[in-house]
């Protein structure tokens, strides 16, 4: 069958078929996707029994990273990488379940909150932190001290490098400017 405006392979009659680029290639990638994503998978299951979703613990450990004085909504959506509507409604829910309170800007801005994460928040960060090491702990298992220092050294400095390269992007021409 024949699709329109698609068109049909070659023949190759006779002739080796075209060299495969090897998937090798890209496993770096693939692995740092494929263990974040499995870890966030199993750390989901690990947090269920708390109540709290995956979402909402990203969330929480976000804003225990900040200071006293606490976050400001869009601050928080851009950290997480996440729209502000979206930030909102897990605010609100983290909020109605007694984890974080929103208080007013002290700059005096009334249209600003401020999101801060209660005493009960901090009683759940706890055990999420239990919970973490736990489970870092089964998941480590087998690699040496020696090992991770490694990996998390090689893992920030191409952290750093992603970052740089960003920002050259972010400075480059685009090909739509003429």
């Amino acid at each position: 069958m024949r699709y329109k405006g698609i068109s049909p392979m070659p023949k190759t009659k006779g002739k080796p078929p075209k060299k495969r680029i090897s998937a090798t290639k890209f496993r770096f990638g693939y692995l740092v996707h494929d263990v974040s994503r499995t870890r966030r998978t199993l750390m989901d299951q690990y947090m269920r029994p708390l109540g709290i979703t995956r979402s909402q613990w990203t969330v929480m450990s976000a804003l225990s990273r900040g200071d006293e004085t606490g976050l400001m909504q869009v601050d928080l959506a851009r950290l997480l990488d996440v729209g502000k509507v979206t930030v909102g409604g897990l605010i609100d829910r983290l909020e109605n379940t007694g984890h974080v309170e929103r208080r007013p800007d002290p700059g005096g801005d009334r249209r600003v909150k401020r999101v801060f994460i209660t005493e009960q928040g901090y009683e759940i960060l706890d055990k999420m932190i239990d919970v973490s090491e736990d489970l870092n702990q089964r998941i480590l298992d087998g690699i040496t001290p020696e090992e991770l220092a490694i990996t998390e050294d090689v893992l920030m400095r191409v952290k750093e490098n992603i970052r740089k390269e960003t920002m050259a992007a972010a400075h480059r021409p685009s090909n739509d400017d003429g």
